[in-house]
């Protein structure tokens, strides 16, 4: 009877974990298929109106996505973008969930900065351009703030994502100048945003969700930047860095 009873024990205990594992599975298949199914009217509709017809569907996409893998969001500060119409959002990064989550949840057309690897994607990358996102390369010199510039008088708001690349642990790493010079040449408000939670959904390197998870976006107070100069683009950068830090919240 006690061998019984251990047994049923460790059955009881293991099947969560095993549930949420091929629900994980399962997800992640159905984010793929949503995204092969979705990624061509994306494309197509990426050609009327600087973009802006394929933003219902991104968002679709996004919110698809989300629901499928059980993510709940929780967002403090969004009263903070009321009065704004267009602005740069500093956030750091965790995992591919912190893009769905802003699409999803921040109430403005955004549109990301992101490094020239991800044209080499079939199909995404090209939506990607085409869409306004701002593609890095460093060889490019001054077309990449030309194409920022672009973007915001088309009217969006900017995303980017100022640690440069995701890491595989709870702490926001340091801040590259470049979210700074972008606020500062386009003149519009810097807001600092941190994302906790997402690393726990798909870290970097991850071949599956860990569904069932919880998202917290916290948005600061717009930091204004219209007389700011490029020599104050450290301070700046600091002072976004650790205003992002200290909202940040380590394992929710």
């Amino acid at each position: 009877m006690e061998h019984e009873a251990e047994a049923s024990q460790i059955v009881t205990t293991c099947r969560p974990g095993i549930l949420n594992r091929m629900w994980g599975v399962v997800a992640t298949i159905l984010a793929i298929i949503y995204t092969a199914a979705l990624a061509l009217p994306v494309a197509a509709l990426s050609f009327f109106k600087q973009g802006h017809s394929a933003t219902p569907l991104i968002r679709c996409w996004s919110w698809l996505i989300l629901r499928t893998c059980g993510i709940s969001i929780e967002v403090e500060g969004i009263e903070n973008l009321d009065t704004l119409k267009s602005f740069v959002l500093v956030s750091n990064h965790k995992s591919l969930f912190d893009i769905l989550a802003v699409i999803n949840l921040i109430p403005r057309e955004l549109r990301f900065v992101a490094k020239r690897e991800i044209k080499k994607v079939p199909v995404i990358g090209f939506i990607l351009g085409r869409c306004g996102n701002v593609v890095i390369d460093r060889d490019s010199g001054g077309r990449e703030i030309r194409r920022a510039l672009e973007v915001v008088r088309n009217g969006y708001s900017i995303c980017v994502f100022a640690e440069g690349h995701r890491f595989n642990d709870d702490q926001v790493h340091r801040f590259s100048e470049g979210a700074a010079w972008l606020g500062i040449v386009s003149k519009l408000p810097c807001i600092p945003m941190s994302i906790s939670g997402t690393m726990a959904i798909m870290p970097r390197g991850s071949k599956f969700v860990s569904p069932g998870r919880h998202i917290r976006i916290a948005i600061g107070k717009p930091i204004e930047t219209k007389e700011l100069r490029s020599a104050n683009r450290v301070e700046l950068t600091r002072r976004l860095e650790a205003e992002v830090a200290a909202a940040f919240r380590a394992e929710i």
